[in-house]
């Protein structure tokens, strides 16, 4: 077992075409809200100039939506924060264009797609369009990617000492690599992480968090059922357990696998005594 890595988590972001938000989530978690009946479009980022916004992928605007929203509820100037980005392979649909362009037409090839198609694409976009000179990183660990993503960024708040930005997305998977890695819609949720002791003594959830030596049989904790019909079946869905357990206000393990034998456990603390 590794040594315990805590953090609070101050800021919270989520997008789902029918939970554009975090508040609506929340309350339809809650059962006093009912779910929308049709889905809202893809995210609008106000970030990027509206050129850029409507050339961004959908794996960007819905990244940067999040960010946004995770940076405000948090107060927290974006530009004073190191970033995590975690995406299972990226931007898939951009990826099969780009293998089939290639392969039929390379001269017709579109120079936005071909630099849209890089996995740290939204970290770009995001560090461009907030000025934020600190450290970013953008992962992907296949089917474990929401819960790799979340124990780099808190690896890294904690042994910095530092707030991070932690930004979990996916989209649909198309072309033969849909096969590898099934996925529907979109989905993206961002966190907040402080490891500060003012932060911890702050009325938001914290969370402490270890790795352990053995794996689970079905891999990560099960969607509560008041999102199952909610959430698309995609790459990110991994991340509505802890989502859950942040939005009420008893205290919840939870545990992922992160592959090579190990698991990721996670308390989610409330008692702020």
């Amino acid at each position: 077992m590794s040594a315990p890595l805590d953090a609070s988590v101050t800021g919270i972001g989520f997008w789902s075409p029918l939970l554009p938000g975090w508040p609506l989530a929340r309350a339809v978690l809650a059962g006093v809200a009912d779910l929308p009946a049709t889905p809202q479009p893809r995210a609008a980022p106000a970030l990027l100039a509206p050129a850029e916004r409507r050339r961004a992928p959908d794996t960007v605007a819905i990244a940067l939506e999040v960010a946004a929203r995770a940076c405000a509820m948090a107060g927290i100037d974006p530009r004073s924060l190191p970033s995590v980005f975690a995406c299972t392979h990226g931007d898939l649909p951009i990826n099969d264009y780009l293998c089939g362009i290639l392969a039929t037409a390379p001269a017709l090839c579109s120079p936005t797609r071909f630099h849209n198609s890089v996995h740290n694409a939204a970290a770009g976009y995001w560090t461009i369009g907030t000025g934020c000179m600190q450290p970013s990183t953008a992962l992907s660990a296949w089917r474990h990617t929401f819960a790799a993503g979340l124990l780099e960024a808190l690896v890294q708040s904690v042994a910095d000492s530092v707030p991070v930005l932690y930004v979990a997305y996916d989209v649909a998977s198309r072309g033969p690599l849909a096969e590898v890695t099934p996925s529907d819609g979109l989905l993206a949720v961002a966190l907040v992480l402080d490891p500060s002791p003012a932060a911890r003594a702050s009325a938001g959830p914290r969370l402490h968090c270890t790795v352990q030596q053995r794996v689970l049989a079905d891999g990560a904790p099960s969607v509560p059922v008041a999102w199952d019909a909610a959430l698309p079946d995609n790459a990110m869905r991994p991340s509505a357990p802890l989502l859950a357990a942040l939005a009420g206000t008893a205290d919840a393990s939870l545990l992922w696998n992160l592959g090579s034998g190990c698991l990721l456990s996670v308390e989610v603390c409330h008692d702020r005594e």
